[in-house]
Order: structure tokens, then sequence, then C-alpha cells
């Protein structure tokens, strides 16, 4: 029999942002936590708590549910355990944040073919502002970090498990914002203590997170700019870069790096935690959609570990590795230490 092949695999990709905004409308009005409270909700009582027609409600209930994000529960709907451990909000690793955060930011995405041509970002005006993150707009930093919590969180928890923390005492994350990283690394191990560094307004909401999770005697926050500093604060014996080079170019990446390496001691490590494209520039799937992101939203890209061992050892580092786990904002960590 001859093979038929089928674009039903094409058309699942084209309707890809179909799948992404019932997600991000199911969240917005908050849909998993009212079922959580009320599994087994029908259509018509969904749509009468939310102010909606039924029509509506339902075909909203039948996607989520295609989507594997509910169940039937007898009438009605119930959420699968996904979405009551990630959906429901209270819930300590809650993403409904992440997923407004990046519905926002779909304007970018409708004009990919403007980046495409003038190799440009198109979330915000590179000719009004040089990054997406204003430091005038604090609201909408405050936002995207507390958007990007659960992101974070999720992947330094793998990064904890998967890499052997213990021989760091005191570990500067640059550019750490709301300390994610910090929070969970130092929670996996009880001797560690964090500087997150970054921008003064980034600190004081950071220092809330930091309180709120009973660490503030472990975790400070020193106010400071990575990109415009002559130099790192001294004194620690490992450094983190977390999902911050993919927002940069090359030679960025590299002035970074070069002073990572300054600030170090000798026997110092660097941490390169990012979703890492493969080396053979074909994948995996996620970071390679994040680099694309990155041309909406940023002048970087999603990096390959090849690419950042190269640099790491330009910088004068040795001993590179690359640690493998599985996190929605890093799926690996490239090691290094200071000669």
């Amino acid at each position: 029999m001859p093979h038929h092949r089928s674009p039903k695999r094409l058309m699942e990709i084209t309707t890809g942002v179909w799948a992404a905004k019932a997600l991000a409308e199911a969240t917005r009005l908050d849909l998993f936590s009212q079922l959580s409270a009320a599994p087994g909700a029908t259509a018509g009582e969904v749509a009468a708590r939310n102010g909606l027609a039924e029509r509506p409600a339902e075909l909203l209930l039948t996607a989520c549910a295609a989507l594997g994000l509910l169940r039937r529960a007898g009438d009605g709907y119930a959420n699968t355990p996904e979405a009551e451990e990630y959906l429901v909000r209270g819930r300590p690793d809650y993403f409904g944040d992440a997923v407004l955060s990046l519905d926002r930011r779909y304007a970018g995405w409708m004009r990919l073919e403007e980046a495409l041509r003038t190799d440009s970002p198109t979330n915000f005006d590179p000719a009004a502002k040089e990054s997406m993150f204003d430091p005038e707009d604090t609201a909408l930093t405050a936002t995207f970090w507390k958007s990007m919590y659960a992101l974070s969180a999720t992947s330094a928890r793998a990064l904890a498990a998967a890499y052997d923390f213990s021989p760091v005492r005191l570990l500067l994350d640059v550019g750490g914002g709301g300390a994610a990283y910090d929070i969970e690394l130092c929670r996996a191990h009880p001797d560690l203590r964090c500087t997150v560094l970054d921008l003064p307004f980034v600190c004081e909401l950071t220092g809330e997170g930091v309180a709120a999770a009973g660490l503030a005697d472990r975790i400070a926050c020193m106010p400071g700019d990575f990109l415009r500093d002559a130099e790192l604060p001294g004194g620690h014996d490992a450094v983190l870069l977390s999902q911050i080079l993919h927002d940069w170019d090359e030679a960025t990446n590299r002035l970074i790096l070069d002073k990572c390496f300054a600030a170090l001691p000798s026997g110092g490590r660097i941490l390169i935690s990012e979703l890492l494209v493969a080396d053979s520039k074909d994948g995996p799937l996620l970071p390679a959609l994040m680099s694309l992101n990155m041309l909406v939203s940023t002048w970087g890209r999603n990096y390959t570990a090849a690419e950042y061992g190269r640099w790491l050892a330009a910088a004068g580092f040795v001993d590179v590795t690359t640690v493998r786990f599985e996190g929605p904002g890093a799926d690996g960590a490239v090691v290094a230490v200071k000669p």
C-alpha cells in the first residue's frame, strides 16, 4: 500500500495560536480556579458565573478538555491534575501569570515578517527605548517578573536536583529578578547564601518575595546594572546567569562573561542556565521557538552549549561541562571553572 501523507500536522502547527489563545482566555477568566472550587460545573453554570452566553462557554470548555486541561465529570467539567497543579490561583507553582504575560506579547509575533526583514524587535519600538524592560515602566516590569517566577522556580528546582551545589557557599545571581532561582536553590541547599544583582526598583520587589519565602537572612539583593557597571561585586564563589544571555548579542554576552570571570576567585564557577538550542541547530522545539521569540522581543537569541563553551574558554574559564535537566524556562546549564 502506498503511504498517504496528510497535511494534518501542518494544520495543527498552523492552529497553534488557537490553542494558546484558548488557554490564555480560560486563564483570564480564572476558569481553572472556579472548577477547582466547583468541580463538575456545567457549561451553563460556567456561563452564568462569568457573564457569558452558554455557546461560547461550552466551546471554550470543550477546547480546554481537548487540550488535556479539563476532563468530563458527569454533565460538567473538572480540572485534570496538570490544570489543578499549575492553573489554579494560589497554588505554589501557579503558571497563569506566565500564560498571560506571554499572551500579552503576541503583538510582536503578529509582526514576525517585519522582524525577519528588519532584524529588529517588534515587541517594543527600538527607536524609542533600548529594551522591553523600560526602567520607567516599573509596573510592566513587576508584572513580567511575577509572571516569570513559575517559569524560573520549576526550572531552578530541576537544576538544584541535577547539579551539586554543596561546594558553593555564596552565589551571585546576575540579573536575578524575582530571586526564584535563589529561593529554590537555598531551599535545596541549607548552607547556600545568595546575592541577587539587579536594578534598584527590581530589588525592592525581590526583597518582598524573599521575605515572604522566609529567606531574608540568606538572600541579599544588591542594586546594580550588570551591563553598565564596570565590574560585578566580588566575594562570591559562584556566578549564575539564568535566562539572561539569550537577551543579548554575542559581543554583549562576551563582555558579561569577562565581568563574571573578573569577579570570581580562582576555583570559582559560573553557571549559564538556559533553554539550549542543539549544537546541530535543528531543535529542540521549545529552545528553537524561544530563540525566534528573542527575534521579536530582544537583540539576542537562544544559543547552543558549544557557543557558550567557546565564549567561556575565550574569557579564560576551563572545565566546561553541560548539565541537562527538564524545565519550562531552562533545560540545561553550561558550567565552567576559573583556573
